[in-house]
């Protein structure tokens, strides 16, 4: 239900369009989070699809690659098995920052940052 919330919540605010284009599909786990197929894949508004939805197999996570080395990239700070309620919210917003201008080879060397500001969907964000 809190995922089903946050895509709503993203939809409002990028519009149905702007939805569609920065997430054209979404590759999850089988984890309870993302039980409701449905919510996941239709758009409150019209009952449309807004994204397509993909489940991984289970054990699989290398079919989440880039899920993978983000998870990658947090153990840089704080190793697996950390609670993440006691991190700081500021030293949250600091590696998401350092996360979103980082390199990456699935963006040709480009930042997330970076990528997102040269596609034309940007345009949609603002």
């Amino acid at each position: 239900a809190e995922v089903v919330r946050i895509l709503d919540k993203l939809e409002r605010k990028y519009t149905e369009k702007g939805f569609r284009q920065l997430f054209k599909t979404i590759t999850v786990d089988n984890g309870t989070e993302f039980a409701d197929f449905d919510g996941l894949k239709r758009s409150r508004r019209n009952k449309k699809d807004r994204t397509q939805i993909f489940y991984c197999h289970a054990y699989s996570s290398w079919e989440r690659g880039s899920n993978e080395n983000n998870n990658k990239l947090i153990r840089r700070w704080h190793p697996k098995g950390t609670v993440l309620d006691d991190v700081r919210t500021a030293d949250i917003k600091k590696i998401q920052e350092w996360m979103n201008n980082y390199p990456r080879m699935i963006f040709d060397g480009e930042s997330a940052i970076e990528k997102i500001r040269g596609e034309p969907e940007a345009a949609l964000l603002h």
